[in-house]
């Protein structure tokens, strides 16, 4: 029983893909710009083997990135808490940058909060300045950063889409800072800050993104990703 129901699911992973592929050819037919694209829900939302084993090859590598901003992201906080208290918040967005790479490139249910709750744990893991209340930051990013992949079924992947899921992940990370201390401190030291921190969310974690997202595609590693086909298809439709 256990074998037959596995081959069941891969066949209807590989009907799946067969159906986005048609979806996508309709699409580029008629002319639709790169911001309409649209990449319809999975018949299931099941995680393949690969979709695993990649979101755990991100989370580390964003990891890394995290443990490596540390020291860097802390000294140029300084420097624009003393320009403006809250203005640190534009230093977030790298901390940020897995809920929506992540999700980006897997496309799944609860990519985001994955991704950047593995490269949280890691960076914990690591050495970073929070210790343990880490991995509570990348688990409130990684939620803020599904939302809006959640709100839309899961059927679009475009830039505009990768930003607000930057946004709203510096909004994650903003709620659970007033849990922390934030909460104390006055209104316009949080205004500054939550505005801060979408604005870095939607550039150095929803923009960059969606760019490394493409940049990855491009180089064939993500050929069993539908994110990998979207984009070569796309790359060669412009070259004719």
């Amino acid at each position: 029983m256990t074998t037959d129901t596995s081959n069941d699911v891969r066949v209807s992973t590989s009907s799946n893909d067969a159906d986005q592929d048609d979806v996508l050819a309709s699409t580029r037919s008629t002319g639709a710009s790169l911001t309409d694209m649209t990449t319809p829900a999975p018949v299931g939302y099941g995680w393949r083997v690969v979709d695993i084993v990649v979101a755990a090859v991100l989370g580390v590598a964003c990891g890394l990135l995290f443990w490596a901003w540390n020291g860097p992201g802390f000294a140029l906080y300084d420097v624009l808490e003393a320009v403006t208290p809250g203005l640190g918040g534009l230093t977030q967005g790298l901390w940020l940058i897995g809920g929506p790479l992540g999700a980006l490139i897997i496309r799944k249910p609860g990519a985001a909060i994955f991704v950047e709750l593995v490269a949280a744990t890691l960076s914990a893991l690591m050495g970073s300045a929070w210790g343990v209340s880490t991995i509570w930051y990348g688990l409130a990013e990684g939620i803020g950063a599904e939302l809006i992949f959640l709100i839309l079924l899961y059927r679009k992947f475009n830039l505009p889409v990768a930003i607000i899921s930057g946004m709203l992940a510096g909004a994650g990370e903003w709620a659970f800072e007033l849990f922390t201390g934030n909460m104390a401190k006055t209104f316009t030291f949080n205004a500054v800050y939550l505005i801060a921190n979408m604005v870095s969310g939607a550039i150095l974690a929803g923009a960059l993104a969606w760019f490394l997202m493409r940049a990855l595609a491009r180089t064939g590693v993500l050929s069993r990703f539908a994110a990998g086909r979207e984009v070569r298809r796309l790359d060669r439709d412009a070259a004719r």
